[in-house]
């Protein structure tokens, strides 16, 4: 089993720890292809809520595929990567399992940011032994959309959050301001490369400022053995949740698990 202990202290301290190299071609390509073959076959046949579009009637604008588990097996098997698994695993510090793979686009010639939000928001997990693991598939730089974290943020709480226009993105924190932007530390990658981040790291994105080149990444999410959801909570943010994609037009019989 592949050794991920190097990465532990960083993580703890920081929230967030890119690991370069995670996937070698020949072991993302096929994952690249298995995508690919989904978004043609598969996407054209789900609910509105297992694919996002910036405009549904421009199909180059999907931005956001979740549930791929549920609709094609090769992604039911993938939940159990033995790498993908060793690498939360290492990290969170028990064992954990995952939520499923998430699909993330930001086109070209579209303006969709991601505002700035704590993944655990979404979650509601006590404790918040949970971490996203996020791979590029495209080179992400500061021109398409990089990440952007404020280290050490996931060790205070969570902060105020409030409904955002973004579909996929539908919390973001209120009180974010010029001083959370100079703590910011941008994250560029290669294909490949893995950024994984705390489960209450503050994170954001802008929008692909490019006119040629996506920025397209594979993900999942993990929670550890110990994790407790506070399900009054979480009910209440799914039913805003649902809400929101009712007034934006989608189908809502899908349950949400996050966004």
């Amino acid at each position: 089993m592949d050794d991920y202990t190097q990465y532990k202290e960083s993580y703890d301290r920081d929230g967030f720890v890119v690991v370069r190299n995670f996937q070698l071609p020949d072991e993302y390509e096929p994952l690249i292809a298995a995508l690919e073959r989904y978004i043609c076959e598969v996407v054209p046949t789900i609910p509105d809520e297992a694919a996002f579009y910036q405009d549904k009637s421009r199909p180059e604008t999907l931005k956001q595929l979740q549930h791929l588990e549920k609709y094609e097996p090769y992604f039911e098997a993938y939940c159990s990567h033995p790498k993908w698994n060793a690498l939360a695993i290492t990290l969170i510090g028990e064992e954990a399992q995952t939520l499923g793979p998430k699909w993330m686009n930001k086109p070209p010639k579209t303006d969709h940011p991601t505002p700035p939000h704590q993944d655990n928001f979404y979650f509601k997990f006590n404790p918040p032994h949970v971490a996203s693991v996020w791979m590029a598939i495209d080179p992400v730089d500061e021109e398409n959309g990089c990440l952007r974290y404020i280290p050490g943020s996931h060790l205070r709480g969570i902060r105020p959050h409030a409904r955002t226009s973004v579909l996929g993105f539908s919390q973001g924190i209120t009180n974010y301001g010029s001083n959370d932007e100079a703590m910011e530390e941008v994250v560029n990658m290669q294909p490949g490369d893995v950024v994984v981040h705390h489960g209450q790291m503050i994170h954001r994105a802008d929008p692909n400022q490019s006119t040629t080149r996506n920025r397209r990444a594979f993900a999942m999410v993990y929670y550890g053995v110990s994790c407790k959801v506070d399900e009054e909570a979480k009910q209440l943010h799914v039913e805003t949740l649902k809400n929101q994609h009712r007034e934006m037009g989608l189908d809502t019989k899908t349950a949400v698990n996050n966004s």
